[in-house]
């Protein structure tokens, strides 16, 4: 994991990545597992992922999509969540 966020209640466990792949989201998915075991800290916390690039092509945003990760893009000088208005966060 690149950067975690945390508030009271949530925990969002980024993973970034100059061009992403299926085999980065895949790692991330098992890092998600292990967290609350390994940062108990958080035991209690809702755990969701999200993952960045400078490069996410097409097949690899749909397949974070239907993992539960919110997807981050760069768009110009700014950042994008390209997750649709009826995504739902996977929350371990």
């Amino acid at each position: 994991m690149d950067l975690l966020v945390v508030n009271d209640n949530y925990v969002v466990a980024i993973e970034c990545k100059s061009t992403l792949s299926i085999d980065d989201i895949n790692e991330h998915v098992i890092r998600l597992g292990k967290l609350k075991r390994l940062l108990p800290r958080f035991a209690d916390s809702r755990v969701m992922g999200a993952v960045t690039g400078m490069v996410i092509p097409d097949n690899v945003a749909a397949y974070v999509y239907k993992q539960g990760f919110y997807v981050i893009a760069q768009s110009g000088e700014h950042l994008l969540i390209r997750n649709g208005e009826d995504f739902r966060p996977r929350v371990w």
